[in-house]
């Protein structure tokens, strides 16, 4: 009797972890597909064929092709508290903290290459930059009214150099070390949310 809960609490204990295993394959999969190729290029079976699992589960743990979608472009900026942060460093706080986040975060490369393509994975950009930069605009800025146009200034700013160096991958880009681009993009940030209106 004991012998047989003890299997049963061990097969328990190890489903979600293959139930883990699944979505990160899927997901996984499904980040590199919608990069190379889009949103409408990219099919449920060639996703579940790069994952090495039946395109049933595909469909079992995330519905349908949209909800794939939409959960692969779920990005979190991770942005730094704006009560804590001091409004004459934020430049350089916020260039590093980007510099940081493409680097070891594949699904904003993929967020960046989807936006340009696909109005849905636009959208979703949109969305992310503005709900998640915004409060920091209007922690630094010196008119709130104006934060919404400075947030706008700031992501312009870090998606261009994102653009460059990781999706397009222009040389000269990719061969700035982390500190020159800090140095370069810093005082442009700083200005854009701290500066007076021009």
């Amino acid at each position: 009797m004991n012998g047989s809960d003890s299997r049963g609490t061990e097969s328990g204990s190890r489903s979600p972890r293959r139930s883990d295993a699944t979505r990160n394959a899927i997901l996984t999969a499904a980040r590199e597909r919608f990069a190379a190729e889009g949103y409408e290029r990219a099919t449920i079976r060639a996703i579940a064929k790069d994952a090495g699992i039946d395109p049933s589960m595909v469909m079992r743990y995330y519905g349908s092709k949209e909800g794939l979608f939409a959960t692969v472009l779920d990005a979190d900026l991770r942005m730094p508290q704006p009560d804590g942060l001091d409004p004459s460093e934020v430049g350089r706080v916020l260039v590093g903290h980007f510099l940081d986040l493409w680097e070891e975060n594949d699904v904003l490369t993929v967020l960046l290459r989807v936006g340009v393509t696909h109005p849905a994975g636009a959208q979703r950009m949109q969305g992310v930059f503005r709900d998640q930069i915004l409060p920091v605009a209007l922690r630094c800025c010196p008119d709130p009214e104006q934060a919404p146009v400075r947030a706008a200034l700031v992501a312009s700013q870090m998606l261009g150099m994102a653009l460059t160096r990781y999706v397009l991958r222009f040389e000269s880009a990719g061969a700035l070390h982390r500190e020159e681009v800090v140095a370069w993009l810093a005082p442009t940030v700083q200005r854009y949310l701290t500066a007076p209106n021009p």
